[in-house]
């Protein structure tokens, strides 16, 4: 018994000293031996922090004016300090995984310019997609839904409004950002699942909960296996996912099942889906459930997150340059007509250039996702350093659409006139600089559909309304996950003939 009691604390020691072996492979001998060769490359940085690395929380308390575009500061200060320091491609640490930062675009445009695999797509919110389900939108179809759902919203509005004038009052404040969040759901719900677009919402609701609970654990130390652990944070996102998968499997499942009576599985994004995916001759789905699942968790980070934020900062900068409001108003009217009951079509929208130009800088100042991540497959060549395997790759976007050297030394000054020959020569020293929408073969398949949306709300707000940016209203653009205002949107309103 004696014996048995000895090989098994003899077993317990050996597992405690692999552990241990491991852990100070990974946490200590990795990570200086990655650091020693980058050096020897010239890739300099902050020192390795022992654990949690190097990267810290967003500036708290920080305040911009009104007019001030640079919110790096704020949301990205490391790379603020950063590049001036160790030039556009740095190493810095991320616990004990190496990041290497590319803000330099020739470099950048040879990551999203792969095509073999070598760089893995890493989640920031936004999603990238290489399958077709996407390309499945039938955009002009879809506008008409996204039109519909913009002129309830602002019919809320001009009930609002009217409450306001019975008091004496012709303003009404109302709070943006919330609206644009719900705007954009019930868009992305009713274009992708249909009739079953309150089970849509529901999941919608969940998944904006999953990436707070995300996002607040992002700079917390990095134990290996904690996130098995069943605390809290933990226990709640586990019933979170569980709520997340049950009722997509119930939309789904329903679905499939009344195939037959319906002679089809529908005409919304998960019914073309299912029909792309199905069998020629019968049998299983091509796609497993859990895929499936995926895909519709795709639909509503590419349809709605990015979108309604994207929404929130072209309001922000038409309350801050009315006589860019007034030229979209004009241009609105004269292309998509005064009819308020009349919903713009896709053509109508389609013609609204100015408007296009205006959404093309906020994307460029107020990108809804301030940095594009990927991950090395295997060590690789990159603008002439060789970067180790499974080292994330970091392109900070925000500080990229504000180089000097690239679009020139307005850079952080508002003017979507320098889009009016197009994306490619806003920034004559480097073609594809704008990086909102990613780049290369996995930019994002949504981009079309968000900039459609987009065109469709504020022609709908602007026919009916003008904007003035409320005095409670503190500049301080946040980033959590997505780039969003720390305290809202708060917008005057007023009517459009007032």
């Amino acid at each position: 018994m004696a014996y048995g009691w000895l090989l098994s604390a003899a077993a317990l020691a050996a597992a405690l000293a692999s552990w241990a072996f491991d852990a100070l492979v990974r946490l200590v001998w990795r990570p200086r031996a990655v650091e020693r060769r980058l050096r020897a490359q010239g890739v300099r940085g902050p020192g390795y922090g022992f654990f949690h690395g190097n990267l810290r929380a967003a500036g708290a308390g920080v305040r911009l004016a009104v007019a001030g575009h640079d919110f790096t500061p704020i949301a990205q200060p490391q790379f603020r300090e950063w590049v001036p320091r160790y030039g556009r491609v740095f190493l810095y640490w991320f616990g004990a995984t190496p990041n290497i930062c590319v803000a330099d675009h020739a470099v950048a445009k040879q990551v999203l310019a792969d095509r073999t695999g070598t760089f893995i797509y890493i989640s920031t919110g936004k999603q990238e997609s290489t399958s077709t389900c996407m390309e499945l939108f039938g955009l002009r179809m879809m506008t008409a839904t996204m039109a519909d759902c913009a002129r309830s919203m602002v019919t809320g509005w001009e009930a609002q409004l009217a409450s306001q004038q019975k008091e004496g009052c012709h303003q009404v404040t109302i709070e943006l950002s919330d609206q644009f969040e719900e705007l954009t759901a019930d868009v992305i719900s009713h274009t992708a699942f249909g009739s079953s677009y309150k089970e849509g919402k529901q999941v919608f609701q969940a998944l904006k909960e999953l990436q707070f609970i995300t996002f607040s654990t992002l700079f917390n130390v990095q134990i290996p296996g904690f996130r098995y652990l069943p605390t809290e944070k933990n226990r709640r996102m586990w019933k979170l996912d569980k709520e997340v998968r049950t009722t997509l499997v119930k939309i789904i499942k329903n679905r499939l099942a009344a195939r037959e009576e319906k002679a089809g599985y529908g005409n919304d994004l998960l019914g073309l889906m299912l029909e792309a995916c199905a069998p020629e001759h019968g049998g299983d789905q091509l796609l497993s459930m859990d895929e499936i699942i995926d895909e519709c968790k795709t639909f509503f980070f590419a349809g709605q997150e990015t979108t309604s934020h994207l929404l929130t900062w072209a309001m922000f900068l038409l309350s801050t340059h009315p006589d860019w409001q007034e030229k979209l108003r004009e241009e609105v009217r004269r292309e998509c007509g005064d009819d308020r009951d009349r919903a713009p079509t896709h053509d109508m929208l389609n013609k609204v250039k100015l408007m296009n130009l205006f959404i093309l800088e906020t994307l460029r100042l107020y990108s809804p996702v301030p940095l594009i991540r990927r991950r090395t497959r295997a060590a690789v060549e990159l603008g002439g350093i060789v970067v180790p395997e499974d080292a994330i790759l970091t392109l900070p976007i925000a500080t990229m659409h504000r180089d000097r050297e690239v679009w020139g030394e307005d850079a952080g000054e508002f003017n979507p006139l320098r889009f009016d020959a197009g994306v490619t020569k806003a920034a004559p020293k480097n073609l594809g600089a704008l990086l909102a929408f990613s780049g290369g073969p996995r930019s994002c398949i949504g981009q079309n559909f968000a900039m459609m949306e987009v065109r469709a709300a504020v022609a709908a707000i602007l026919q009916r309304f003008k904007l003035k940016l409320s005095p409670e209203y503190v500049h301080a653009p946040t980033d959590v996950i997505t780039l969003r205002p720390k305290y809202g949107l708060p917008m005057i309103v007023t009517g459009a003939d007032a």
